[in-house]
C-alpha cells in the first residue's frame, strides 16, 4: 500500500527524505532489516511486539518499498498533539454507598492505569497514597526531551481526572479511581506535540510491561485526523494488540465537533478513536450541577460515523462508516491537578482556578473529550478492580449498557448515552465468574436469575439505562445481552462481528446491507437480541426509544441523497447545517490532545471550593 493511496503524500522527490511508519507481514521475520538496508532506509525505532519500525528514507523509493510482498502497510510518522462534580454525577461515589459488595472498598487499588500524554507532575499531592507514597509507579520519555515531568500541564490533568485523590479541598475534585497506580508514559513535548513514532513506542512499551505494572488500562487523550482505515493505521492496529492482551482502551472522540461558523460537522472522530477496538469517549456538559436531568453533548465533541478509509482492488475508496463515540462522560471545564509552572496556565492564566495558591496543590480548568476519555478510563479500573477477570469487550458492554441516553442527541453523538459508573458496577456484581473464550454462546452471564433493575438515580433524577450496545454500523438491545453469554465478550473478537445483513452477508469490507434487514450470526449471539437499522435521536428513554435519525445502510456510501435532504458527502455543507467532515488529508496530520475551548457550550464548572491547605485522607 503507498503512501499515496492510504491517504498520506508521496509528492516530495529528489534526495529529501521522508518518515513513515513500517508494518510488517507477521511472516517477514529476520529478512525485514537487509531489506531495509537494500533500500538505504535507517530505522530510528523498533516496535517488537508490534511488528512494526519507524524508518527515515529516500522519498523516491516509497512506492517500490510499499509493493514488497514483506510489507503490510506503510504510513507516514504523523505528528500528535494532546486533544459537575464528576465523583457524584457519574455515579463513583454511589459506588461507595451503594451496599453493595464491593461498597466503600473500590477505589482502583492495584490496578495500573498508563497515561499516554504529556507527563505528569509527581510533585502534586494529588498523587500520593495513604501512606504518602507516590502512586505514579513507571515514568518514560518518548519525546526525546529526556523529561517525564509535564511542562505542557495536559498530562498532570488527565491523570488526577481519572486517579486523583481526595486530598485538597476536602475531595471535591477527587478522581474516579483515587488510588490506582499511574505509569506515565511521555508522548506529547513542552508545547504538545509528538509524532506516530513517539506513540508508538509507548504502546509497545506499555504492552511489554504489563504484567509487571499490571497495566489494566490505558488512557490516550490524544489524537491525530483518522486517514487510514483503522485496519491499516500503526496507532489503531496497537489498540488491537493491547485489548487482546487484556487490556482496556480509552481514546478520545476529538474536538471537532463544528466548525469556525458553529455549525454541526459529523465523520471528525479522531485516531485511535475510529478504532472498534478502544471505548471512543466524547465529552458531555453537565452544566456545573450533579443532577443529569439537564446534561447534554458538548457542542465541540466530534461526531460519527468514521470516515477513515482504504482503497479497494478496483481503486475505489471505501470508508469505515462505523458508529462512534461509543458513549459521552463529563468534559466540560473540570477542575483538576495543575502542573507546575505549565504551559497551558503560562499561556493562560484564567485556566488557574483559584483553589489554592500553593504550588503542588494548584487545580486548574480544562474542556474537551481529553477530560471526558480519563473519566471512562478510572471507571473501566474500578470494574476491574471488583471484577479483575473482566475482558476489555466485558468492559466495554457493562458501560454501555448501563449508559444514559441522553434527550434530543442521536447515536452519531453520543454512542449510547452518558457513563453511569452505579449502574455499570451494579450490573458487573451480577456477573458470573469463570467466563472465558470456550464459554458456549447463550450460557447464563449472571450469578442470579433475576437482572439488576435497569434505572439508576443520581441527585434525585432518575434514568433508565440505555440497555444496548452499539455494533459497528449497528447497534443491539435486549435483555438478553446480560443474561446469556455472547461471543464478542471475548478478547480478539470486535463488537461487529457476527453481524448478518439481509443479504446474508457477514459484516466485512464494502458490504451492503441489501434489504436492510439485519440478524446476527447464532455462533456468536444468542437468541433475543435485536438489531437496529436507524441511527435513532433520543427521547431520553432507552437505547431503541426514540426517532430515525438516519438509515443504517446508509454509513456504507459516499455522496448518496437520503429522503430528508442529507448528504454523506466530504467537506459539504447541508441546508439543515449539518457538514461531514473531509478525513481524506494528505501529508503530515497532527496528533494533538483533545482538549478544547468550549466556544458557546455554557461554560458553568464544577462545584467550587477553597482548599484549606489541610490533608484530607477520608476518601
Amino acid at each position: 500500500m503507498s503512501l499515496a493511496r492510504s491517504g498520506g503524500s508521496n509528492r516530495a522527490a529528489g534526495n529529501e527524505r521522508v518518515h513513515v511508519i513500517l508494518q510488517l507481514d507477521e511472516s517477514a521475520g529476520a529478512v525485514a532489516d537487509s531489506l531495509l538496508s537494500a533500500y538505504d532506509a535507517r530505522i530510528t525505532r523498533r516496535f517488537a511486539r508490534l511488528n512494526a519500525r519507524a524508518l527515515e528514507l529516500p522519498a523516491h523509493i516509497v512506492e517500490a518499498l510499499a509493493a514488497r510482498r514483506e510489507v503490510r502497510f506503510l504510513s507516514l510518522d504523523r505528528e500528535t498533539i494532546p486533544a459537575g462534580h464528576v465523583s457524584h454525577t457519574t455515579g463513583a461515589d454511589a459506588v461507595q454507598d451503594s451496599g453493595g459488595a464491593n461498597a466503600g472498598r473500590l477505589d482502583g487499588s492495584g490496578i495500573g492505569i498508563a497515561i499516554v500524554d504529556s507527563g505528569i507532575d509527581t510533585d502534586h499531592r494529588s498523587f500520593l497514597n495513604r501512606n504518602n507514597n507516590v502512586r505514579v509507579v513507571a515514568a518514560r520519555d518518548f519525546t526525546g526531551e529526556g523529561r517525564t515531568d509535564d511542562p505542557y500541564g495536559h498530562g498532570t490533568h488527565v491523570a488526577s481526572t481519572a486517579a486523583g485523590n481526595g486530598r485538597i479541598a476536602n475531595a471535591e475534585y477527587v478522581g474516579i479511581a483515587p488510588n490506582a497506580n499511574l505509569i506515565n508514559l511521555r508522548v506529547l513535548d513542552s508545547h504538545g506535540r509528538g509524532r506516530t513514532s513517539g506513540l508508538l513506542a509507548a504502546l509497545d512499551w506499555a504492552l511489554a510491561n504489563r504484567a509487571t505494572y499490571n497495566i489494566r488500562v490505558v488512557n490516550l487523550s490524544l489524537g491525530a485526523p483518522a486517514i487510514d482505515s483503522y485496519r491499516d493505521d500503526p496507532i489503531c492496529q496497537a489498540v488491537r494488540r493491547l485489548t487482546e492482551a487484556g487490556v482496556v482502551v480509552v481514546a478520545a472522540a476529538g474536538n471537532n465537533g463544528k466548525n469556525a461558523d458553529g455549525q454541526k460537522i459529523y465523520g471528525m472522530i479522531h485516531s485511535p478513536g475510529n478504532s472498534p477496538y478502544a471505548i471512543t469517549v466524547g465529552a458531555s456538559n453537565t452544566f456545573g450541577t450533579d443532577a443529569r436531568g439537564d446534561d447534554g453533548v458538548a457542542t465541540y465533541s466530534s461526531r460519527g460515523p468514521t470516515r477513515s478509509s482504504w482503497v479497494d482492488a478496483d481503486g475505489v475508496r471505501r470508508y469505515d462508516s462505523l458508529i462512534k463515540p461509543d458513549l459521552v462522560a463529563p468534559g466540560n471545564k473540570l477542575i483538576y491537578a495543575e502542573a507546575l509552572d505549565n504551559y497551558l496556565v503560562t499561556q493562560n492564566p484564567a485556566l488557574d482556578a483559584g483553589v489554592s495558591p500553593v504550588p503542588n496543590r494548584k487545580m486548574m480548568y480544562m474542556n474537551g473529550t481529553s477530560m471526558a476519555t480519563p473519566v471512562v478510563a478510572g471507571a473501566a479500573a474500578l470494574l476491574l478492580q471488583a471484577r479483575p477477570r473482566l475482558s476489555p469487550n466485558m468492559v466495554k458492554m457493562l458501560l454501555m449498557y448501563t449508559a444514559q441516553p441522553l434527550a434530543n442527541f442521536n447515536m452519531l453523538e453520543q454512542g449510547v448515552g452518558q457513563l453511569n459508573l452505579e449502574g455499570a458496577m451494579r450490573l458487573a456484581e451480577d456477573v458470573r465468574p469463570g467466563l472465558s473464550a470456550t464459554t458456549a454462546v447463550g450460557a447464563p452471564l449472571l450469578k442470579t436469575n433475576t437482572p439488576p433493575a435497569p434505572q439508576t438515580t443520581i441527585a434525585g433524577h432518575s434514568f433508565a439505562w440505555s440497555q444496548g450496545l452499539i455494533m459497528g454500523r449497528t447497534f443491539a438491545t435486549g435483555e438478553s445481552l446480560i443474561t446469556k453469554y455472547q461471543k464478542i465478550y471475548a478478547a480478539g473478537i470486535v463488537f461487529g462481528d457476527g453481524i448478518v445483513f439481509g443479504d446474508g452477508i457477514v459484516f466485512g469490507d464494502g458490504i451492503v446491507f441489501g434489504d436492510g434487514i439485519v440478524f446476527g450470526d447464532s455462533t456468536i449471539f444468542s437468541d433475543g437480541i435485536v438489531f437496529g437499522d436507524h441511527a435513532l435521536t433520543s427521547n431520553g428513554g432507552t437505547l431503541a426509544d426514540g426517532t430515525p435519525f438516519l438509515p443504517l445502510d446508509s454509513l456504507f456510501g459516499d455522496g448518496i441523497v437520503f429522503g430528508d435532504g442529507i448528504v454523506f458527502g466530504d467537506g459539504i455543507v447541508f441546508g439543515d447545517g449539518i457538514v461531514f467532515g473531509d478525513s481524506t488529508l494528505a501529508g503530515d496530520a497532527v496528533t494533538q490532545a483533545q482538549s478544547a475551548a468550549t466556544n458557546g457550550d455554557q461554560t458553568a464548572a464544577m462545584p467550587f471550593a477553597a482548599d484549606d491547605g489541610l490533608d484530607n485522607v477520608d476518601y
